[in-house]
């Protein structure tokens, strides 16, 4: 089958690739011109692992292929899969300018039937406004072309993107048309082998289902992160609590680690535009409100902790920092929880020497050269006559670490694990002052 992707970041990429990898005939489009001609030369502009081999291998058999043209791209395929940007507006709402820009590009050039699949996360009701887009681009032309929208969302994890596609959980579809949704079954057919994956439901059930999945495993953590902070108070130990909750399978296991709070490119936007969402239609979301509010919350509770445990006075400080990502396999930093302490430390005077696995570039295009930043190329480097460590991305490389090494090159053997990856009776053991999230010692005033 003929398929077009207009976007090519994160999500329009990883669709691109995986159904071009079953066999599709795959265009991607993409206004940025560096991006596509970094594409043409095989550069990932991302790092998600197994991709970059997925699109140098497509690329050389012909079935992936990029573009700016969008002239190209509506003539190509059968299938418009609409990935672009959705980013916050001023209100915290879904800017769908970028939504709205393509729907018009395709609406002023098909001649022929398409069917126009929205993969970007987008409100309840976009779909509707992309048929008018459409609509009135076809109207100022004089055109009367068929064509149906669809709404398809994606349930992509950073760092298992591929196998999210290639084995998926589930394949939603919002449809208002029986010929579309057998088009869609025909195109999910190789992903769709083992049983049944296709859910089929109306178009605004299918845009909701998207936030309803983000919202719902935001406040798990969020839930999770305010039994952390009064377990601290009380006494006790989330971790002790999380398996003891966590083994009745109506809770499980998944998303309730404690920590220092949610990042990343979906859970903070999507949270925010789902209660902005019921906030125009006049209805209060408590508990949406209380998610984000947590979250904002916990993203600072290292910060608290490091400066309480220094009488509040950081000036001359210098802080190891182990982990810059949103979360691990991923060079994601949006929303992430280091940012927010970084900039913390920075602002009270303290100098911050920083290692991610795969972050390092980001950071550099983010905070540029700056005297209080040093971005070591090894975990060990960034200890080099810090006053303490922090620990705020749960990379496998800092699980077991050298615990003699840190001591060695810590000016004073304080750790603050802000993914409670350590037990707190070996750090004890090995003579760390050791704070974690919700469990042990906890700073005085916090």
């Amino acid at each position: 089958m003929k398929i077009s992707i207009f976007g090519s970041g994160y999500v329009g990429l990883v669709t691109g690739t995986c159904l071009a990898e079953v066999g599709n005939d795959v265009l991607c489009m993409d206004v940025d011109a560096s991006k596509i001609e970094r594409l043409k030369n095989g550069e990932i502009p991302i790092y998600e692992p197994g991709l970059e081999e997925m699109v140098i291998q497509n690329s050389k058999a012909g079935r992936l292929r990029f573009t700016t043209s969008m002239d190209e791209a509506v003539e190509h395929g059968l299938f418009q899969f609409i990935a672009v940007g959705t980013p916050p507006d001023e209100d915290g709402s879904a800017d769908l300018q970028y939504v709205r820009a393509v729907a018009r590009g395709i609406g002023e050039r098909m001649n022929e039937y398409r069917v126009i699949i929205d993969k970007s996360t987008v409100p309840v009701g976009t779909a509707d406004k992309v048929r008018e887009t459409v609509l009135e681009a076809l109207k100022a032309r004089g055109a009367e072309v068929e064509f149906d929208v669809v709404s398809n969302p994606e349930f992509l994890k950073e760092g298992a993107a591929i196998d999210d596609f290639m084995k998926p959980d589930r394949i939603v579809i919002g449809t208002d048309n029986p010929r579309t949704t057998e088009l869609l079954r025909v195109l999910y057919a190789p992903f769709n082998r083992n049983h049944d994956r296709l859910v089929q439901m109306d178009i605004r059930s299918a845009e909701l289902t998207k936030y309803a999945a983000n919202a719902m495993l935001a406040t798990k953590i969020s839930f999770m992160n305010e039994l952390a902070n009064l377990a601290e108070k009380l006494g006790a130990d989330i971790e002790k609590v999380r398996i003891g909750i966590g083994s009745d399978p109506r809770i499980g296991y998944h998303f309730i680690y404690p920590g220092a709070g949610y990042g990343g490119s979906c859970f903070p936007k999507d949270v925010q535009a789902l209660e902005r969402t019921a906030r125009q239609i006049g209805y209060e979301a408590l508990l949406l409100k209380a998610v984000e509010g947590v979250n904002n919350r916990q993203k600072n509770r290292l910060f608290d902790k490091i400066s309480a445990h220094f009488g509040g006075d950081l000036k001359g400080k210098t802080i190891a920092l182990w982990g810059l990502a949103f979360k691990p396999k991923t060079d994601d930093m949006r929303e992430a929880p280091s940012r927010v302490l970084m900039e913390a430390l920075w602002n009270a005077g303290a100098d911050v020497r920083a290692h991610d696995p795969e972050a390092m570039d980001e950071t550099r295009r983010i905070y540029g050269e700056r005297a209080d930043l040093t971005l070591c190329d090894a975990p060990e480097a960034a200890l080099k006559g810090a006053d303490a460590l922090v620990v705020i991305t749960e990379w496998k490389v800092f699980r077991s670490p050298n615990f003699d090494t840190i001591k060695q090159r810590l000016s004073s053997p304080i750790v603050f694990d802000g993914r409670n990856i350590y037990d707190p009776d070996l750090m004890e053991r090995q003579g760390f002052t050791y704070y974690a999230i919700g469990r042990g010692k906890s700073a005085p005033n916090t």
